[in-house]
């Protein structure tokens, strides 16, 4: 009895028309025998969970660096959260929820340390810049399992690429990805400077606060009823525009009072010197450099990585903790 054979079957007969079935997979780069029970998007979502890069996410910064509570979001569980969101909207729409939720998991796979206060110092000092959705790709294709990679299917690697907003899911899975990205950050990052005292629930916006909802339970609530009744039976995921709008100005809201508040910028200089220092350090002794991250995969031209892409990769996993141990190594 082959079970996958009969997820497949499970999915030609019951999934929307416009969802992504498994064994309609472009497949992975690296060509590879089926599992006799899981499907390929199940293998993936699998491989993504016990990866030593999402373990890490326990450890990295959402917005708040080394809050003094046990609440506040990190990494890992707004990963969680995006891929709950992603889910129940899948499985409303009767599309393929393990492709939704192995996106989901995988999608912030390459974050830096310190949120994107990491990012920024990262981009500032690697030559092409540096993009996390780009580092997540790295972190799955060739970093993990020391250089070897997870070999994905190539479904979830474009809906890993492509989650943040400019991006172009070629899937209906990882478009619900990618808006269920924002109504978790959106939300939950709400939640946590009303926590942090950064904004009250009396400073949010009127009118977007009248139309979601008060609370972060009712306004994900209203975002995911709205996106499935505007997406049910089309090939596209879709929100009426006022809601869509609404969603858009508490993001813009987030960015002008939390994001780059005062209370959060204040540390913002000293962690992005940090990871400017550790970059500077080990360019300078490169053999300090684990050797699981040197030499272990090659560019897309089949040469060695450079030095400071290889640098790069092993910043960017490491989490706050250790950054911070590593710098103050450094400076000792």
């Amino acid at each position: 009895m082959n079970i996958r054979e009969m997820k497949e079957k499970n999915e030609s007969e019951k999934l929307s028309e416009f969802a992504c079935r498994s064994a309609e997979s472009e497949g992975r780069a690296i060509k590879e025998e089926p599992c006799d029970i899981r499907t390929c998007f199940e293998r993936d979502r699998d491989r993504i969970l016990h990866s030593k890069a999402f373990r890490r996410l326990m450890h990295k910064t959402q917005v708040f660096i080394s809050p003094e509570g046990d609440h506040y979001r990190t990494r890992l569980t707004h990963t969680l959260e995006v891929s709950q969101i992603a889910r129940t909207i899948a499985s409303a729409l009767n599309l393929n929820e393990n492709l939704t939720e192995a996106i989901a998991l995988g999608h912030d796979l390459g974050h830096t340390p310190f949120g994107h206060i990491g990012e920024e110092a990262l981009n500032e000092v690697l030559k092409g810049g540096f993009e996390h959705n780009k580092q997540s790709v790295r972190v799955v294709s060739k970093i993990e399992k020391n250089g070897e990679g997870l070999n994905l299917s190539k479904e979830v690697l474009d809906g890993i690429l492509n989650h943040r907003g400019k991006g172009k899911p070629k899937t209906l899975e990882g478009k619900i990805v990618q808006i269920s990205d924002k109504i978790a950050y959106v939300n939950h990052d709400i939640e946590d400077a009303i926590r942090a005292g950064i904004i009250s629930e009396g400073m949010l916006p009127k009118n977007e606060i009248e139309l979601l909802g008060r609370s972060a339970k009712e306004r994900i609530d209203f975002l995911i009823r709205d996106i499935i009744k505007n997406s049910y039976g089309k090939n596209d995921i879709k929100m009426t525009e006022d809601v869509k709008d609404c969603l858009y100005s508490l993001r813009d809201y987030m960015f002008e009072n939390v994001y780059k508040s005062k209370a959060l910028n204040e540390e913002k200089d000293k962690y992005i010197n940090v990871l400017k220092e550790l970059f500077k350090y080990y360019k300078e002794n490169y053999d300090k450099v684990p050797s699981e991250f040197k030499n272990n995969y090659k560019n897309e031209k089949g040469e060695k990585e450079e030095k400071e892409r290889i640098i790069a990769d092993y910043l960017a996993g490491m989490t706050d903790r250790f950054a911070r141990n590593k710098y103050n190594e450094i400076k000792k």
